[in-house]
C-alpha cells in the first residue's frame, strides 16, 4: 500500500519528478565520468611507469638502494640471469650500470643520473627505442655517445652532435670526467625524468667507474601484472643478499596517487550529490505542501506517523533511484567509446601533461568496482534529502491541515 501511494504521488506532477530524475542522472553520470577519467589517467600512468620507466621489478645491492654507492654492485649476476631466463613470468630484463653525476656544457650544467645500458635489452624492457625523436639509440663502440632527454636538451640548448662532459665519482671515490657526443634525444611521457636522465653505453660507463663486468641494477618486465608479488617473493627468496623492489617502491608518488584516486573520485561525487540533495529536498517540500489537505485527512482517518514517515522516505528514494539506470547506461556507453578511441588532452598542452608524467591521450575505464559505493552515496543522498520533509510532515496537525 505504501509503495502504491508513493508511486502515485511521484507521478502527480510528472514534469517536476522527471526533472529531478534527470538531475540525478546528470549528477550521477558526472560522478561516474570523473571516476572513469581519473581511473583511466592512473591506469595510463601506472602503465607508463612499468613499461617505460622502472619495469615491474628492479634488483639492486641493498647499499646501492640506500646510498647510490657505485661500488655496491650486484654479486652473483650469472646465477641471477640464469634464474630470470628460466622464469616463465618474465617477459624481458635488462642490466644497467648507474651513477649520479654532472653534465657540463659551454651553456651550463645540470645534475643527472647516468645510466649505462645495453641498447637491445633496454629497448625490450623500457621501449627506449620508441622514445627517440632525434638521432639514433645505438652507435659504434669506438664512439663515446649519450642519449639525453628533450627537456634537458632544451634547458641547456643542446642538440644532436653537441659535445658534453660527464663528471661522476668512481668506485675509489675519485672524481672522474669524460667527454661525450650527443647521439640522440629522447622524449617520454615524464618530462621531469627526461630532465635528469642520461643514457650511455654500459661499457663506457663501466670504464669511467673502474668496473669490468659489474652492474648496479636489473630491471624486469613481467608478462602479467598479476605475477608481480609471486615473482618478487621467488627472487627475494633465492637472492637474499639483494634487494628486490616492485615498481610501487621505485615510484612511490605514482603508487600514492593510485591509492588515493578512489577517495578523490568519491569526494567529487559526494559534492555533486550534496548539490542535488537541495533540489530533491525542495521538490519533496513542494509535494508535501501541495497535498497538505489530503495528508491531514489521512492522518485524521488513522494513518500513523510511522506510515507517513515511510511514505515520504520511499517517495524520496524513488525520485533518487529513478535516474540511476539512465546514468549508468549512458556512462557505460560513453566510457566504452572513449575507452577505445581515447580522449585527446593535447589542447591542455603536451608539456603540461608530461610535467606530471601523463600521456596526452587518456583512455577512461569504467569503474565497475566503484558502482556499489556510488549507489550507496545516492541512497545516502536520498535519506538526507528526506529529513526536512519528514520533519515538516510529522509536525503537521491534522485539524490545521484540514482547515487550510
Amino acid at each position: 500500500m505504501v509503495f502504491k501511494l508513493a508511486w502515485r504521488n511521484i507521478w502527480r506532477n510528472r514534469t517536476r519528478s522527471l526533472v529531478i530524475m534527470l538531475s540525478v542522472s546528470v549528477g550521477l553520470f558526472s560522478g561516474i565520468a570523473v571516476n572513469a577519467l581519473y581511473k583511466g589517467m592512473m591506469d595510463s600512468r601506472v602503465r607508463t611507469v612499468i613499461q617505460t620507466e622502472t619495469g615491474h621489478l628492479q634488483i639492486h645491492d641493498p647499499e646501492f638502494t640506500e646510498e647510490k654507492d657505485p661500488s655496491a654492485f650486484i654479486l652473483g649476476k650469472a646465477s641471477l640471469f640464469e634464474e630470470l631466463n628460466t622464469m616463465p613470468a618474465v617477459a624481458a630484463f635488462a642490466e644497467r650500470t648507474v651513477s649520479a653525476g654532472m653534465l657540463t656544457t659551454a651553456t651550463g650544467s645540470a645534475g643527472v643520473i647516468i645510466t649505462g645500458i645495453m641498447p637491445g635489452k633496454e629497448a625490450a624492457v623500457s621501449g627506449l627505442d620508441k622514445k627517440i625523436i632525434a638521432g639514433v639509440m645505438s652507435w659504434p663502440e669506438n664512439k663515446k655517445g649519450v642519449l639525453i632527454g628533450k627537456k634537458l636538451a632544451q634547458k641547456l640548448k643542446l642538440k644532436k652532435g653537441s659535445k658534453i662532459v660527464l663528471t661522476t665519482v668512481d668506485t675509489a671515490s675519485s672524481l672522474i670526467a669524460g667527454a661525450f657526443s650527443i647521439m640522440g634525444i629522447f622524449q617520454s611521457a615524464n618530462a621531469p625524468l627526461d630532465e635528469v636522465t642520461v643514457y650511455t653505453n654500459i661499457n663506457d660507463l663501466r670504464a669511467m667507474l673502474g668496473l669490468s663486468e659489474e652492474i648496479h641494477e636489473v630491471a624486469i618486465l613481467l608478462k602479467s601484472d598479476s605475477a608481480l608479488e609471486t615473482t618478487q617473493n621467488i627472487l627475494a627468496s633465492s637472492n637474499q643478499h639483494l634487494a628486490v623492489e616492485p615498481w610501487q617502491s621505485l615510484s612511490p608518488e605514482t603508487d600514492l596517487m593510485a591509492g588515493t584516486i578512489n577517495t578523490y573520485s568519491s569526494i567529487i561525487l559526494v559534492i555533486i550529490m550534496i548539490a542535488l540533495s537541495f533540489g530533491i529536498m525542495n521538490t519533496m517540500m513542494m509535494s508535501i505542501l501541495e497535498r497538505k489537505h489530503e495528508t491531514g485527512m489521512m492522518m485524521a482517518l488513522g494513518m500513523s506517523k510511522n506510515i507517513l514517515l515511510q511514505l515520504i522516505l520511499l517517495e524520496t528514494c524513488l525520485l533518487a533511484l529513478g535516474g540511476i539506470p539512465v546514468a549508468i547506461t549512458v556512462a557505460w556507453l560513453a566510457i566504452a567509446y572513449y575507452g577505445k578511441n581515447g580522449m585527446d588532452f593535447s589542447g591542455m598542452g603536451q608539456e603540461m601533461m608530461q610535467s606530471f608524467g601523463f600521456e596526452t591521450a587518456i583512455y577512461p575505464s569504467f569503474p565497475a568496482a566503484a558502482i556499489p559505493g556510488i549507489l550507496l552515496i545516492v541512497m545516502a543522498t536520498a535519506l538526507v534529502s528526506s529529513l526536512l520533509p519528514i520533519w515538516k510532515s510529522l509536525q503537521m496537525n491534522p485539524i490545521d491541515a484540514l482547515q487550510n
